[in-house]
């Protein structure tokens, strides 16, 4: 009962078409596995916490690429 349930929420694919990278203002991709918001421009993962992105440079994480 409720034993493989996951923390994480279901964000939503409208929010997510709107939502763009605070510093490059270029779009993000949604990276579910992770739980993350990525900015390739900016090579920065917001972190979705809660089903709630979480759009501040810096609590993002550094793309190491």
């Amino acid at each position: 009962m409720g034993e493989e349930k996951s923390e994480e929420r279901q964000i939503d694919r409208k929010l997510l078409e709107l939502l763009v990278c605070p510093v490059t203002k270029t779009t993000l991709e949604y990276d579910r596995e992770k739980q993350e918001l990525v900015s390739r421009a900016a090579k920065l993962a917001y972190p979705i916490r809660n089903g709630i992105p979480i759009m501040l440079a810096e609590e993002a994480r550094p793309l190491e690429e």
